[in-house]
């Protein structure tokens, strides 16, 4: 069957614009500069599962009522919903130690963070409410935003005045949404100034630490705990698929906040539930990257490496592993990209309309196992 002609017609203007988005597999060889990996945990294999973590500990002492527990753990799937067959033992334990680990009531997995920030802000957000967000908030947040019957307005990039004005002809519950560390510029939220504002307005705090997880603080609980306000911030959504090095994401706020979720989160209450061995992955990465303390020491001074260099371009600044060349126009930056690529480096191109046009950019992602020798190659190329 032919497809309608308004899809043809959008995919050749999106080629006239040279922003034709294509799959395409890794090259061999190639030094990984645009991977989430940001502690090298996939690329060394630090998450293993044996068959032995896929059973329930002491499972001999399980009682013959729980052999469901069992088969959810040695399972290849979770076989429906968490609110019908899909719900078993390990994923809440899982929920638990998250909970714990980031200083939480409670935590609520969801299957991505895009999933994440849709169920929380789809649900959350009620009509009379109003939803400030972040102009550079993640493409999640604002399908969420979109979902709700909120009024919605978005703040110029960390700029608190502009929030405040904003806030002031706000109406009904009001929710303020930002990311810890904005994942195509690499800068972080002013957090700290943003609290002060939401108690003095009555809002509520929603941050998404998507690629603070596991970088940011001391052991990588992200920027909310490194300030000392995970009191004061009403949802933290936390994924898994950067730094921890595995799927999945977690809402953590109050018990109530849950318990609200798990009714009205249309994307946790009609998504097939993560199958055991994905949640053991999320497991073994909170026992493991909270360690990682050397790995996250190497990310700070090839950050520092990158940031006090000079180079041909406009450079962001930035210190955490996203780094940014600003290249205006998406052939520049993509032909930049190619020969980078070409001399051994992956870096990838963000082009005009995922960034503003005139910001298309190279977003270089710095891992801890990166080389200082590379990132000087890197450097010597731009």
């Amino acid at each position: 069957m032919n497809s309608p002609i308004s899809l043809i017609n959008k995919l050749a203007e999106r080629k006239a614009l040279n922003a034709y988005r294509q799959l395409r597999l890794p090259q061999p060889g190639m030094v990984d500069f645009c991977s989430n990996d940001y502690l090298g945990i996939v690329k060394n294999n630090l998450l293993s599962i044996d068959n032995s973590e896929l059973s329930i500990v002491n499972s001999e002492h399980l009682k013959s009522n729980d052999l469901s527990s069992v088969n959810h753990q040695r399972s290849s799937g979770s076989t429906g919903s968490r609110l019908l067959a899909g719900n078993y033992e390990l994923i809440e334990t899982t929920e638990h130690t998250i909970a714990s680990f980031h200083h939480a009531a409670a935590a609520l997995i969801f299957n991505s963070g895009y999933d994440a920030n849709i169920g929380l802000l789809s649900s959350v957000l009620q009509k009379g409410d109003t939803v400030i967000y972040d102009s550079l908030s993640h493409a999640s947040i604002r399908d969420g935003i979109r979902l709700s019957f909120a009024k919605a307005y978005a703040f110029l990039h960390n700029d608190l005045n502009d929030l405040e004005k904003k806030m002031q002809h706000a109406t009904g519950n009001i929710f303020v949404v930002t990311e810890s560390v904005f994942s195509m510029d690499g800068d972080v939220c002013l957090l700290n100034e943003i609290v002060v504002l939401c108690e003095k307005y009555g809002a509520y705090v929603i941050v998404d630490e998507a690629h603070a997880t596991g970088v940011i603080s001391k052991r990588g609980e992200g920027l909310v705990q490194q300030s000392g306000l995970q009191n004061k911030v009403f949802a933290r959504v936390h994924t898994f698929g950067k730094a921890c090095g595995c799927h999945g994401a977690a809402v953590l706020g109050s018990l109530d906040l849950k318990n609200y979720l798990v009714n009205f989160a249309r994307s946790f209450i009609y998504s097939t539930a993560l199958p055991a061995h994905t949640v053991q992955f999320i497991q073994n990465s909170y026992h493991i990257f909270p360690s990682l303390t050397n790995e996250r020491k190497q990310l700070q001074m090839l950050i520092e490496q990158f940031q006090q260099a000079t180079i041909s371009y406009e450079k962001l600044v930035s210190h955490t592993p996203i780094q940014v060349v600003i290249v205006s126009g998406n052939e520049a930056v993509k032909n930049l990209a190619d020969k980078l690529q070409q001399s051994g480096l992956d870096v990838r191109p963000i082009l005009y309309p995922t960034v503003p046009k005139g910001k298309e950019r190279l977003r270089i992602v710095l891992h801890a196992f990166n080389t200082n020798e590379e990132v000087q190659r890197l450097i010597n190329l731009l």
